[in-house]
């Protein structure tokens, strides 16, 4: 019986905890330097994390490629501003990316 309720109670931990992804991502994006460069919607220094989203959308292998470039920065790819590296962990790069693909959903 025990058994059985910690796989519900594991089961509901996380399918509850889905929802909070976007917001820890959107917390996370607004406490590191990503801000100085960035906004959801518009242009900055570099492009709107909407388009960001939306460019890279569905592709296979979208959340890796995002977190590496949000980690270890990337020139070329939006224009002549190159992106430097961010000072974040593999967890977080990958949970940025992950947000800014859901934005293309909103």
């Amino acid at each position: 019986m025990k058994k059985q309720l910690l796989a519900i109670g594991l089961t509901i931990g996380v399918l509850g905890a889905v929802p909070l992804q976007a917001q820890d991502g959107e917390a996370l994006f607004k406490s590191k330097p990503c801000v100085a460069c960035h906004q959801v919607d518009g242009k900055m220094v570099g492009p709107a994390l909407k388009e960001i989203g939306a460019k890279y959308a569905g592709q296979e292998g979208a959340v890796e490629m995002l977190a590496t470039s949000i980690k270890n920065g990337v020139s070329g790819k939006w224009g002549p501003m190159a992106m430097p590296p961010n000072p974040v962990t593999e967890e977080e790069a990958r949970l940025l990316a992950e947000w800014v693909l859901s934005l293309n959903e909103k």
